[in-house]
């Protein structure tokens, strides 16, 4: 389905040429001035000077061609050579027509699908998830369903941390504390215990300490080090541990993302990719593409044309030990030789900038996937509280993910309380709703590399430009409608095209044209990777919907023709909002 700044340039390239001017010329933008008019076309001003006319002139002999097309409620030329456009009733009301027979509201797929493996999330095992977590796994699954939307093939990886310090500590603490346990004994040839000696509570509770006493106790952390070493090389007790880890954590940590609403094709760890590890360092030699330097293994990795100096991506330290890289290398081995991705979207901490550069500069210099392979790096910023810090508990420690999201629900849970008088279950079900828009909107409005603090009170407001304020204004059409047909009125799920009329007046027309952007919202959100480009959107589409509401009668209105065009309406941008709330990764509730 054309765009109607498709359909206005196509009419203004055909006013140039019949004017005597180049076509390029009729290029066509929504203008940057709506008190004046809600297109323009600036080609006047660019064809004066190959023309050597006034732009004036050149504008007023395209209108003359053009002022008779009835796509127009006016076309006028303003000094120096504006082409100012206002599109007739009728236009707008064929597109918002076009929008509710056509799929995805006539959006049309990307013209060059790709396959698309997005990693995000990436949390470690025996930890548990903390507001760090969050912009990661809420902008990676956003970004994730706004490709697929768009035609592309996305798998979606948590790619999880279960290989490295974290596992020798958990390990050393669970034996100063119970060192008696089997696992610890290396006569031991019997089978382990099934059941687990930590619950995940322990293991709440185990790694942080361990993490804090290793770094106090450097005894402790050496012991800790070659616990790890240990376990990496196959162990029998600690991988048996090791796999305790993983049965305790695994299904906490898919809970919690099953509370946020993000969902992973594939939890992959770092441990299925050791194997490949071997074979990619004997070759990346064989190559000549890795040497050695001061007794490590490294991959030089800088370009003619950096800016700063790219340090070379060590693959083996001096020690033998692998590294992050190693293992992101390996990652990608394994992505390639199972998937075959055309593009691999990274989502994480923007600090890990550089360490992502040698990575994806060391895989193309390796030959480790095809030359037209794209690496894509989306670096989030942080959120921070109100003293513009990293987020922390009262008392300076990191606060837990879950806590986060309680505290929002408790809190969106207090107003609800307070303004309704719903029974509690029901009150908590709108709570966990509101609350999950509260936070996935008030972190995915941000531009993703930007820092952004997070105010409780002003994400959890039924006013303004947060995620509660669009889900009321969803709810308020649900309830609007549904009174509808509790009146005898009878709706098609995507509305009926044949009983649309063009608007009449202000607010009518800025509902339509808020509608209008919705194909250029989505193209923009898909190429750049960017959810805020929705939340814009649907903040925009969701104030001209309640200016339409309080300026207009709905089911009141006595002329039958108009009241149920207003319908159709209602149900199309209803529709619209909910499949835009979906690509942020929230839904509304029936009542609020």
């Amino acid at each position: 389905m054309k765009k109607i700044a498709d359909i206005l340039r196509e009419k203004l390239e055909d006013g140039f040429e019949r004017a005597g001017y180049d076509a390029k010329y009729g290029m066509v933008s929504v203008s940057n001035r709506p008190d004046l008019c809600q297109y323009q076309c600036n080609g006047a001003m660019a064809a004066a000077k190959q023309y050597k006319k006034a732009p004036i002139q050149i504008a007023s002999e395209v209108i003359e061609q053009l002022k008779e097309d009835s796509s127009f409620k006016t076309i006028e030329a303003a000094p120096p050579g504006f082409i100012n456009i206002t599109v007739s009733g009728s236009m707008l009301a064929e597109m918002a027509a076009g929008m509710m027979r056509e799929e995805k509201f006539g959006l049309e797929h990307t013209k060059a699908p790709k396959k698309v493996l997005i990693d995000y999330g990436g949390p470690n095992v025996a930890k548990p998830l903390h507001v760090g977590h969050l912009r990661p796994a809420v902008i990676g699954e956003s970004v994730k369903r706004i490709l697929r939307y768009m035609g592309d093939d996305v798998i979606g990886d948590v790619h999880l941390g279960d290989w490295g310090l974290q596992i020798g500590l958990v390990i050393t603490e669970v034996k100063h504390r119970q060192p008696d346990l089997p696992y610890f004994d290396e006569t031991f040839t019997g089978d382990y215990p099934e059941e687990a000696p930590f619950t995940i509570s322990d293991l709440s509770e185990i790694y942080p300490y361990a993490s804090s006493y290793s770094k106090e106790h450097e005894e402790y952390l050496l012991e800790a080090q070659q616990m790890t070493a240990k376990f990496q090389d196959g162990d029998r007790g600690c991988r048996a541990l090791w796999d305790h880890i993983l049965r305790v954590s695994i299904p906490n940590l898919k809970e919690n993302y099953r509370k946020l609403e993000v969902e992973f094709d594939l939890w992959k760890k770092e441990s299925d990719v050791q194997d490949y590890i071997p074979e990619m360092v004997e070759k990346m030699k064989a190559d000549g593409v890795a040497h050695e330097s001061e007794g490590a293994l490294v991959i030089d990795v800088t370009e003619e044309s950096d800016k700063k100096e790219i340090p070379p991506c060590i693959i083996v330290k001096s020690n033998g030990a692998t590294l992050y890289a190693t293992t992101d290398l390996a990652t990608i081995v394994e992505r390639e030789t199972l998937f075959s991705p055309d593009q691999i979207i990274y989502v994480t901490d923007k600090r890990q900038a550089l360490h992502f550069t040698q990575v994806f500069r060391a895989a193309k210099k390796a030959g480790l996937t095809k030359k037209e392979t794209e690496f894509f790096f989306l670096g989030n910023g942080t959120m921070n509280g109100k003293d513009g810090k990293p987020f922390k508990t009262r008392d300076g420690g990191v606060l837990r993910l879950q806590q986060l999201r309680e505290d929002v629900c408790q809190k969106v849970y207090e107003k609800i309380k307070v303004s309704r008088d719903y029974a509690e279950e029901e009150a908590r079900e709108i709570a966990e709703k509101v609350g999950l828009a509260a936070i996935k909107y008030g972190d995915l409005s941000n531009q993703i590399a930007k820092d952004y603090i997070f105010d409780m009170d002003r994400f959890t407001s039924f006013e303004g430009n947060t995620g509660p304020y669009i889900l009321y204004t969803i709810v308020r059409m649900k309830s609007l409608l549904s009174k509808y047909e509790n009146e005898g009125g009878s709706l098609v799920p995507n509305g009926d095209p044949s009983l649309l009329l063009p608007p009449e007046n202000g607010s009518e027309t800025d509902l339509y044209l808020s509608l209008a952007k919705y194909a250029d919202t989505m193209e923009a959100a898909y190429e750049e990777k960017a959810p805020h480009k929705i939340c814009q959107f649907i903040y925009e589409l969701s104030d001209s919907l309640n200016r339409f509401y309080h300026e207009n009668k709905i089911l009141s209105n006595e002329d039958e023709a108009k009241k149920q065009s207003y319908i159709q309406m209602l149900v199309l941008v209803k529709n619209m909002l909910e499949q835009c709330i979906y690509l942020l990764g929230f839904s509304a509730p029936e009542r609020m």
